[in-house]
């Protein structure tokens, strides 16, 4: 068995007694508390995560923009070098082999931001991908980042930067500013469905940083409320509501397919869902019954035939109502429709709804 990797955060996360568990071969902190007093402090003041696993690929080269657009769903054209834009690396089939976030550093010169289990097989597949003047580098090493997320998330960074950051929207970012005198790239973006940034910076200046914002009131925390505060905002995971058999029309996220934009990878599978539809589709629902639904159960009619399965599934730590997402036949999916869950040995009613919160 390999040994776990560690972010620059590892050696405090035991000093403090975190509860740490192995996340896609990272050792990582699920929780420093408890999940409910970590989800309700990013709901209604402000958190940290540390996110310094997730990983960064760096694409130049005269040709990198027409290497981003034709491995990446989104129109990469379209970036200008103060917006990120949420993407999809996908396979021939349309299938997801990851959903990331892609920044224009300078012309011809991009940053890729995979999901952490997922950096080293992304890496592989770019750099697979011949006929472009690109070069493709995994340049995880050379980061670290730090998630501020919450109401108050603006009003702490504001006071540790001169830069004016109140007019920044999501997936707006700046290159080069002095947060609390360590230089970082500054993106309002996050995943909760809170305001929120997210700071590159140097893999040494993690733990000062880290240990400057809890300094100021911000509360730390894991993977726990990180899972239920992206479920509660309807953000999906990858290996869950996305994979390399379920493509972005299914999951209900086609914003971020430009299928007009030129050829790229799974175009004209992924075209003939957007023109045609597609035959299931990711769905949120609510436990009407008792219970919790997990990753897997099945999704039964009234009558007990199959019509899909649970992606994911939780229960709110602040209003104890049990949810989560379900992949379904399209036919079958109706607002509001109730349908059962079999949980374990159980029937469990369920309705479909519009959203967690």
């Amino acid at each position: 068995m390999s040994e776990l990797r560690k972010t620059p955060l590892n050696e405090y996360y035991h000093e403090v007694g975190a509860k740490l568990v192995d996340f896609g071969g990272w050792e990582m902190p699920v929780s420093f508390t408890s999940i409910k007093e970590e989800h309700n402090s990013v709901r209604e003041d402000v958190g940290i995560f540390d996110v310094s696993h997730m990983g960064e690929i760096r694409i130049t080269g005269p040709e990198a923009e027409k290497f981003a657009n034709y491995t990446l769903t989104n129109d990469a054209s379209k970036l200008s070098l103060d917006k990120a834009q949420y993407t999809f690396l996908c396979n021939e089939k349309g299938g997801v082999e990851d959903d990331l976030v892609i920044y224009k550093l300078a012309d011809n010169d991009f940053l890729l931001v995979p999901n952490a289990a997922n950096t080293d097989h992304d890496f592989d597949l770019l750099n697979g991908v011949e006929g472009f003047d690109a070069k493709v580098e995994n340049v995880s090493s050379e980061y670290g980042q730090i998630a501020i997320q919450g109401p108050n998330s603006r009003k702490l960074i504001q006071s540790l930067t001169d830069e004016d950051i109140s007019e920044m929207g999501m997936f707006n970012f700046k290159q080069d500013v002095e947060v609390a005198g360590f230089n970082v790239l500054l993106s309002q973006s996050g995943y909760t469905g809170e305001d929120g940034f997210e700071l590159y910076t140097k893999p040494e200046d993690v733990l000062p940083l880290w240990k400057k914002l809890k300094a100021l009131g911000a509360v730390e925390c894991g993977l726990g409320a990180r899972d239920t505060l992206r479920m509660e905002a309807g953000l999906p995971l990858h290996g869950q509501e996305l994979s390399p058999d379920i493509t972005p029309l299914e999951a209900k996220l086609g914003f971020a397919v430009k299928v007009d934009k030129g050829d790229f990878i799974g175009q004209e599978v992924l075209k003939n869902q957007k023109e045609n539809g597609v035959k299931r589709r990711s769905s949120k629902f609510e436990i009407t019954g008792k219970g919790i639904a997990r990753t897997g159960y099945e999704v039964l009619d009234n009558a007990g035939n199959k019509v899909g399965e649970v992606t994911s599934g939780t229960q709110s730590p602040s209003s104890k109502k049990s949810f989560g997402f379900a992949l379904v036949d399209t036919d079958f999916y109706e607002l509001d429709k109730e349908f059962i869950i079999k949980i374990r040995n159980r029937e469990v009613s369920a309705k479909f709804i519009r959203n967690f919160k």
